[in-house]
This record gives structure tokens, sequence and C-alpha cells, in this order.
């Protein structure tokens, strides 16, 4: 991985926690251990999920997310990897 391309990969990281975080209905329960859980550390509630999946789609484009991919998430680094995997190979490199 080229620097350029581990540095938008971390800046897009980046983005999408602070969307995470933003979004969350007790954002002071981010934790800095990379282990926030959706539900029991930023109360995470099912009207508050879809909001935040539909944010994240707009943001970065991304195809409509479904049940089967969501299914197992319970943290913001799980969110983080399933945008990542979602976005094109070639996104933010233009």
């Amino acid at each position: 991985m080229s620097t350029e391309t581990e540095l938008v990969d971390q800046d897009t990281r980046a983005k999408i926690r602070s969307i995470i975080v933003e979004l969350a209905p007790e954002p002071e329960g981010a934790r800095t251990d990379g282990a926030t859980r959706l539900v029991e550390d930023l109360a995470y509630h099912s009207l508050a999920l879809l909001e935040l999946g539909f944010t994240l789609e707009d943001e970065f484009d991304l195809p409509p997310i479904d049940q089967e991919q969501v299914q197992h998430i319970t943290t913001v680094e799980e969110i983080v990897e399933l945008v990542l995997g979602l976005l094109p190979a070639d996104a933010g490199t233009e």
C-alpha cells in the first residue's frame, strides 16, 4: 500500500468514526481503545442505527446496506471495515 493510499485510508477511517460518534445518542460513551460498542457505549437504538446507515450511504456514495451485511455488527470498528469494504478500490485516489 502506497503512502498516499495509507493516508487516504486513515482519513476515511477517521471520517467514518467521526460520523458514528457525531450521530450517537450518547457520544461521550466513545472509548479510545478501538472497541467502542454501538449499543452499550454509544446508546444506539434501531432508529439511530438506520439514520447512521443512511448517512454513511450518502456520505460515501455506497450501495444500499442491507440487514444481512450488518446483522452481526456491534462495534465502531466493524462499521469502519464494512464501509471500507463497500468503497470502490480507487475511492479517494483520483
